[in-house]
């Protein structure tokens, strides 16, 4: 049989619900980076701010937008980032994706913005493993993820087996605040987290993980192929990891600038000022070696913009035969 897996940051979906206010933009809040709850005494809502602007559900022509590129997918297991909540996750699902997945999972996490990771599959799911309290031992008194490492099992429609077991990432963020005066520093903090995260990745998966097992470790890595952060992952010779999407197919060919790349794998682009457009492969799937041989296909739904066209990144998916 075939299944189709992939992955796509749907870019703060947050919830249906929004409440008019008047916010005035706080200092304060914009180094903390938290979310603030202001509480009406004489209403029934509540506002909810990040780095002092009033945080709103995401517009309706970029819901519609990223719900027609899901449909088009048509995936059997879809690993999303960037979601507010299960509530969120469920209406999404029935109201924008007419209920096309039977099961939806999300926990909890770590990201003070309030953005999950989570999955909505057609097959039935097993376990459920949240690591979001999972700790690095350079930091053993800060969570490692930013969000969460989520571990679900992928079972077949009898549920007599399991397909393969999935891991959702949503590494440290790239993004840097414009008034930030040390920049350089913060991103070599950014890195280092990320490194520490890639490692407990790593340590999970050696903990959890036969050598023999069908196993995927997906989602926005926030880092190129090429960044050192990732690499106590991919050149860990005892895993034996692919890299399911070298050479992915495109939905759309998108060769509209002067710097496009060469290559079709890439999932985002940043274009800095003055500088050359990065076009780099955040968005990863990564098989075990029990399943890359299993492999038959690779995509990415290429966008129709290249600013943003829903989310300002591409899904990535893959085509298993099992």
């Amino acid at each position: 049989m075939e299944v189709k897996v992939g992955t796509f940051n749907l870019n703060n979906l947050f919830s249906r619900y929004n409440f008019k206010a008047e916010i005035t933009s706080s200092t304060e809040n914009k180094v903390t980076g938290e979310i603030t709850y202001t509480f009406e005494p004489s209403s029934s809502y509540t506002l909810r701010t990040y780095q002092g602007k009033l945080i709103k559900k995401k517009e309706e022509k970029e819901l519609k937008r990223i719900a027609e590129r899901i449909i088009e997918m048509n995936l059997d297991v879809l690993a999303v980032q960037e979601v507010e909540d299960i509530d969120t996750l469920h209406y999404f699902n029935k109201n924008n994706l007419n209920d096309m997945y039977q099961y939806e999972v999300l926990h909890e996490g770590n990201d003070h913005r309030l953005i999950d990771v989570g999955l909505l599959s057609k097959y039935p799911v097993g376990a459920i493993i949240s690591w979001q309290q999972r700790v690095h031992p350079d930091r053993p008194d800060e969570r490692v993820f930013s969000r969460d490492l989520l571990q679900v099992e992928i079972l077949d429609e009898m549920r007599s087996k399991t397909l393969f077991t999935l891991f959702n990432n949503h590494l440290k963020s790239q993004f840097i605040n414009y008034w930030e005066k040390n920049k350089e520093e913060i991103k070599k903090e950014g890195d280092e987290k990320r490194r520490r995260q890639i490692e407990t990745i790593t340590t999970i998966i050696k903990e959890r993980m036969k050598e023999d097992d069908p196993y995927i470790v997906l989602g926005d890595m926030n880092a190129g192929l090429d960044s050192d952060s990732l690499k106590p992952l991919i050149e860990d010779l005892s895993l034996k990891l692919v890299n399911a999407l070298e050479a992915p197919k495109e939905t759309v060919s998108l060769n509209i600038r002067k710097d496009s790349p060469v290559t079709t794998a890439w999932t985002h682009l940043f274009k800095e000022k003055g500088k050359p457009a990065k076009y780099e492969l955040y968005d990863q799937i990564w098989l075990s070696n029990e399943l890359a041989s299993k492999q038959t296909e690779a995509w990415i739904g290429r966008r129709r913009t290249l600013t943003k066209d829903g989310s300002d990144h591409d899904p990535a998916w893959i085509v298993l035969t099992l």
